[in-house]
């Protein structure tokens, strides 16, 4: 089974950005917490990281073959409705995640407009939450 995974913005930065709300590990560190599960669970996973919506949009609608996917679409889960439309026009499983608890923070990241096409949102557990994620889509798919 394989599963796309998407970093939005600034998740780039991991390591050396607010490691309070976002954790000490670095993405390299993040993504091979991600393989190693995806492996564990018999998964392969496809990852990106980029900055550009436009970018995150093209990676979900091309993601051919895919059985589900996992966006951290960072800032832009609270502005982008090109991505929400994109999360909501594949046709597979889209769970969000977030490293920090969104709504324990500041009044404008309490929303995402991303999340309201999203089969789920996993937030607050740093990079677990994309451990969390990877087990949901297991179970969405086959049931597990």
């Amino acid at each position: 089974m394989k599963v796309l995974v998407i970093h939005g913005p600034n998740l780039d930065r991991l390591g050396a950005r607010d490691p309070d709300h976002y954790g000490s590990q670095t993405l390299d560190e993040v993504n091979a917490h991600i393989e190693k599960v995806a492996g564990e669970l018999g998964m392969t996973v496809e990852i990106h990281q980029s900055a550009i919506e436009g970018e995150i949009v093209q990676l979900l609608q091309a993601a051919e073959g895919a059985a589900g996917a996992v966006v951290n679409p960072a800032a832009y889960s609270h502005t982008s409705r090109a991505i929400a439309e994109a999360i909501a026009s594949v046709p597979y499983p889209v769970v969000e995640v977030h490293l920090s608890n969104i709504h324990a923070r500041e009044p404008w990241r309490r929303r995402s407009v991303t999340a309201e096409s999203s089969v789920g949102i996993i937030a607050g557990f740093k990079s677990e939450s994309y451990a969390l994620a990877l087990r949901a889509i297991k179970e969405l798919v086959e049931g597990a």
